[in-house]
């Protein structure tokens, strides 16, 4: 933490990209309460590939924080090259992000921060490049923090992300090499809503056509089984015609698994 908060007042004015997940709450909290409102600032990017509950998170926090906040729309959706959900879809989605956060970093003489973690590290993502490129930083990477020790201090803190889920972009439960659409990411989102409305809030639903491919943690699997109707009809009111589960359970960017060289 000493560290943290040192590296932030050696940047000055900092603008953080606050998506509302533990990590970026995590900086987006401790960068206003080391720099203040002046100094420090946190930008929501809008796009279809939010999940509009987590838009409405970040604005909460940012009123129960007293954060300077705004929101910004990002058009991802423009690229061709990130619709075609090639393994470096995330790239293209950064690039995008700090296209549209630089020029007001820019006129307040403020860096760019993101909430990478050591555990960033071990996974395909192409999109810190992307960031690092335009000069954005990672102070949490940079202070040494695994997500587990920003859960750890966020709960030591008081903030009430340290438990949340992780909740990354709709975009990542599309398989690389199909299309990414507006339709395909609503679809995604309307599913995991009806889910989580039978109680399961730690989910994930990939994208197969019109197939869902339902992951839930490996203790909730039963739960699925048992409530099976509910669930079903949650996931066909969304426009999928077949719902599967994975007995493997939930595990966060499983589909990079093809990426890697080892078996």
């Amino acid at each position: 933490m000493d560290r943290l908060r040192a590296d932030l007042e050696s940047l000055g004015n900092v603008m953080v990209a606050f998506s509302g997940g533990v990590d970026s709450a995590f900086l987006a909290h401790v960068a206003h309460e080391t720099l203040g409102p002046d100094r420090a600032r946190s930008v929501t990017a809008v796009s279809p590939s939010l999940a509009a509950v987590e838009g409405l998170e970040a604005a909460a926090l940012a009123e129960e924080w007293g954060l300077r906040w705004t929101t910004v729309d990002t058009d991802e959706m423009d690229s061709a090259a990130y619709r075609a959900n090639d393994a470096n879809r995330c790239f293209h989605c950064k690039v995008a992000l700090m296209d549209a956060v630089g020029p007001i970093a820019d006129a307040e003489g403020s860096t760019v921060l993101l909430g990478v973690t050591l555990d960033d590290l071990g996974d395909h993502r192409p999109g810190q490049q992307a960031a690092a490129e335009r000069g954005a930083r990672f102070p949490l990477l940079d202070a040494g923090f695994t997500k587990a020790e920003v859960r750890e201090q966020s709960r030591l803190l008081g903030l009430r992300t340290w438990d949340k889920p992780a909740g990354p972009c709709l975009a990542s439960r599309v398989p690389y090499g199909t299309a990414v659409s507006v339709s395909v990411l609503s679809t995604v989102e309307r599913a995991e809503a009806g889910l989580r409305r039978l109680g399961f809030d730690e989910l994930r639903v990939r994208h197969y056509g019109d197939t869902a491919r339902i992951e839930v943690p490996v203790h909730r699997l039963e739960e699925v089984v048992e409530q099976r109707s509910e669930v079903v009809a949650a996931v066909f009111a969304a426009g999928y015609r077949y719902a599967t589960l994975d007995l493997s359970g939930l595990r966060s960017g499983n589909l990079n698994d093809g990426l890697r060289s080892d078996p």
